[in-house]
């Protein structure tokens, strides 16, 4: 596996090493003992969740708010998206700013996002599956999000604006200075 390490302290984007020949191909998608060395930290993965998504739709940005902030390992099994990170650690030279990563199928890339970030993603495929492991179960009384067009963030979701599909939830997020953040 491969560690690229990105503008932001421990936010890495890991490449697997993958086996393919005329029959398809295989790689280790993930691997504790692995990840945990590369990074050099310990992550305890508790809960997978999927989404499938249609062209155009953001879903973000989202967090968990501590004691049950979550870290995320996030990729695509069929389909694009543009997956983002924003870092919500009020302490860190890097609040505020973002990173993000084309996720496919394709490339099978993985973004692994630790507590104390916002997340979220745009579909660029016609449909998109959607995965990632999160070391702390759900918790719908700690949700804290971001609007996904903050003018401070300035993020490129890398689709046209008027394409762009909002669940009536993530319409209603707060920009980042009115967020509620605990990190």
């Amino acid at each position: 596996m491969n560690l690229i390490k990105t503008k932001i302290e421990d936010l890495f984007i890991l490449e697997p090493r993958v086996f393919a020949d005329d029959r398809g191909y295989f790689f280790e998608s993930y691997n504790k003992k692995i990840l945990d060395g590369l990074i050099g930290k310990e992550y305890n993965f508790v809960q997978d969740n999927e989404s499938k998504s249609s062209y155009g739709v953001v879903r973000g940005l989202h967090y968990q708010l501590a004691p049950y902030s979550q870290a995320k390992l996030v990729r695509v099994l069929e389909g694009c998206v543009y997956d983002v990170a924003v870092d919500l650690r009020k302490d860190s030279p890097t609040f505020g700013e973002w990173v993000g990563v084309e996720l496919s199928a394709e490339n099978k890339r993985q973004f692994l996002i630790p507590k104390g970030f916002a997340h979220g993603f745009s579909v660029l495929s016609e449909t998109a599956v959607f995965t990632y492991k999160c070391d702390e179960y759900y918790h719908p009384e700690t949700e804290g999000g971001i609007i996904y067009n903050d003018p401070s963030l300035d993020i490129d979701w890398k689709m046209p604006e008027e394409k762009i599909v909002l669940s009536e939830k993530d319409k209603l997020l707060p920009k980042l200075e009115n967020a509620e953040m605990n990190f």
